[in-house]
C-alpha cells in the first residue's frame, strides 16, 4: 500500500466544465472524486468507481499502487444513480455562502471522449450532498483498512482498537465493501501472537461480514 501523509484554506470557486461537448454516459463510464484539503488528514483523496463496481483509492495523485476494492452491485447502482442526477444539475454545485473552507471537492464524470467536472467547497444540492457522503464513507472505510493493516504489521497491541473502530464504523452503517477486511481479519484470527481478545473480536467481525449464522 503506497499512500501519502498530511498536507490549507480559502474559498473555492465552482466550475462546471464540459469537455468534448457530449453526454458523459458513453461506454464504460467512470466516476472520479477528489478532495484536496491541505492541513487535514489525509490532505488529498482520490476515489474512482467504475460501472462494474471496481474502485480505486489513493491519498497521493502520483500513487501508482492505489488500494483496490469492489463495491457491491447495490452500492454501485446507488452511487451511479445519484451521480447521474448530479451530472444533470443545471446550475453550479457551489452554494455561494460565505463559509469556512472545507476542502476543494471535485466530481468528474468520464465516458468515452466526454469529461465533465463540478468543483465546489460546500453545496446545498441534496443529490450532491448524498453523493459526497458516499465518497466520505468510502474514505472512512479505506482509512480504517489502512489503520488495521498498519496495526497488524507494526502494532500488535493496537489491533484490538483498530478492529473496534471498524465495528463502530460498521454499526453506524458507514462501512463500504466490508469484504476487503477479511484477509487481515483472518490473519489475526490464525496468529497466536495477537491478544486472545483481539483474535476473538476479529473472528466475530469476519463471521458477521461473511454472514455466518
Amino acid at each position: 500500500m503506497k499512500l501519502s501523509n498530511l498536507l490549507r484554506t480559502f474559498l473555492v470557486p465552482t466550475t462546471f466544465l464540459l469537455i468534448a461537448g457530449c453526454s458523459w454516459a458513453a461506454e464504460g463510464p467512470r466516476l472520479v472524486f477528489t478532495k484536496s484539503f491541505p492541513g487535514s488528514t489525509p490532505a488529498y483523496v482520490e476515489i474512482s468507481v467504475e460501472k462494474t463496481g471496481d474502485s480505486l483509492y489513493k491519498e497521493d495523485p502520483k500513487d501508482e499502487n492505489p488500494l483496490q476494492f469492489k463495491l457491491s452491485e447495490a452500492d454501485t447502482s446507488a452511487v451511479f444513480a445519484l451521480s447521474d442526477k448530479v451530472s444533470r444539475s443545471p446550475g453550479p454545485l457551489e452554494s455561494g455562502l460565505k463559509i469556512a473552507f472545507m476542502g476543494k471537492k471535485t466530481f468528474r464524470w468520464e465516458g468515452g471522449a466526454a469529461v465533465k467536472e463540478a468543483t465546489f467547497n460546500y453545496s446545498e444540492d441534496v443529490e450532491a450532498k448524498a453523493l459526497l457522503d458516499w465518497f466520505e464513507r468510502i474514505s472512512e472505510t479505506e482509512r480504517a483498512l489502512i489503520d488495521l493493516e498498519r496495526s497488524v504489521r507494526f502494532d500488535k497491541l493496537g489491533v484490538q482498537d483498530s478492529i473496534l473502530q471498524i465495528e463502530v464504523t460498521r454499526n453506524q452503517k458507514r462501512l463500504v465493501a466490508a469484504e476487503q477486511f477479511l484477509p487481515l481479519l483472518d490473519k489475526v484470527v490464525k496468529n497466536e501472537k495477537y491478544l486472545h481478545i483481539a483474535r476473538s473480536r476479529a473472528a466475530a467481525l469476519a463471521e458477521s461480514i461473511r454472514g455466518v449464522k
